[in-house]
């Protein structure tokens, strides 16, 4: 086979993978670098990356957003840091509420509160977070629901401290989770049974990767969500001794081709 014929067969390869994985896979070769193009494909996602990270949520808008669609008015939650540059050098900030934070809460004696949490990626929130917001709402329609909660320069435990102050059984914390070169603007949700300060991640389970139609979608993992909440309730707790059982985890919408065997 010509060098012509081997090069454009491995061109074909490489084109059908790269359509089933967002990963960078078969960036190819300019003399001893990369091609231009890969070079500035990086550029630029370091960059989206960078931006997903330092732009702040407005949460205002996302809790009129939110109100808009009946679902009630949410109420605000900052944490211990005072800015993104504090939030990123001091996560211990990011755990904790700020003095007086929580006093817009009351005991709801819900059976779950949901908090919307910017995280590391506060444009996943902004993209993802009320249509998913939409799917949790359809899924556990057979609970109580607590009011609403946005809490910024969050990170996962802060949900413990408003879980308890709103009295549910269960917390659900929505965040932006931590972008990379492939993805900026992916969900997570943590649920904690029995939330309460202090809480280690060994006591939660994580629903990851929510960002249709590349990722987890809002309805699949809403399904997840349920599935784990009923267990949850069944077991008493949460964490390492309650698994998803549902399979929808592993349905990914948008999936590439079938590769050619």
């Amino acid at each position: 086979m010509s060098d012509v014929a081997s090069n454009g067969a491995a061109h074909d390869i490489w084109d059908t993978l790269r359509r089933s994985t967002q990963s960078r896979i078969g960036l190819g070769r300019s003399g001893d670098a990369l091609p231009t193009t890969r070079v500035l494909e990086f550029g630029t996602a370091h960059a989206a990356a960078r931006d997903a990270v330092h732009t702040p949520l407005d949460a205002r808008a996302l809790a009129g957003r939110i109100d808009g669609l009946g679902l009630g008015t949410p109420l605000l939650v900052t944490s211990r840091a005072g800015d993104r540059s504090e939030y990123l050098r001091r996560p211990d900030l990011g755990r904790a509420p700020a003095d007086g934070a929580l006093d817009v809460l009351s005991d709801s004696n819900a059976d779950i509160g949901i908090v919307l949490a910017d995280g590391l990626s506060p444009r996943a929130l902004d993209d993802h977070g009320v249509q998913l917001l939409q799917a949790l709402h359809q899924r556990l329609r057979g609970y109580s629901i607590a009011p609403l909660v946005i809490a910024t320069q969050a990170r996962v435990a802060l949900g413990d401290h408003i879980g308890a102050a709103l009295g549910v059984d269960t917390v659900l914390v929505l965040i932006g989770e931590r972008p990379g070169l492939s993805v900026a603007d992916s969900v997570g949700i943590y649920l904690t049974h029995n939330p309460m300060v202090g809480c280690t991640d060994a006591q939660r389970n994580c629903v990851s990767n929510i960002h249709p139609p590349e990722g987890l979608g809002y309805d699949q993992a809403a399904q997840v969500v349920a599935a784990l909440v009923a267990g949850a309730r069944e077991i008493g707790r949460s964490g390492v001794d309650l698994k998803d059982m549902t399979g929808a985890g592993n349905q990914i919408e948008g999936a590439g081709p079938a590769l050619p065997t």
